[in-house]
């Protein structure tokens, strides 16, 4: 098990109700990880649909995450 810190921004934060967790997963990537908290949080947005980042990098979904890791969904958003 790993602890992460998980970051969300826009519909993803409206939809968890946070902008912030610490969780403890087994996800071995940023794509099983979006998986199991889109299933736990009833997250909307396909990962077709996000960008992930690790440690302030974006990163492609196969990305391994590791212990103490931050990773930050972010979904399409649109300016004015």
């Amino acid at each position: 098990m790993k602890t992460l810190t998980v970051k969300y921004f826009a519909i993803l934060r409206e939809q968890r109700g946070d902008a912030e967790e610490q969780l403890r997963t087994e996800s071995v990537d940023a794509q099983s990880l979006y998986e199991e908290l889109q299933a736990q949080h009833g997250f909307t947005l396909p990962v077709d649909r996000l960008r992930a980042a690790v440690n302030g990098e974006f990163r492609p979904w196969p990305a391994p995450v590791n212990d103490g890791d931050e990773v930050v969904f972010i979904p399409p958003v649109a300016g004015g």
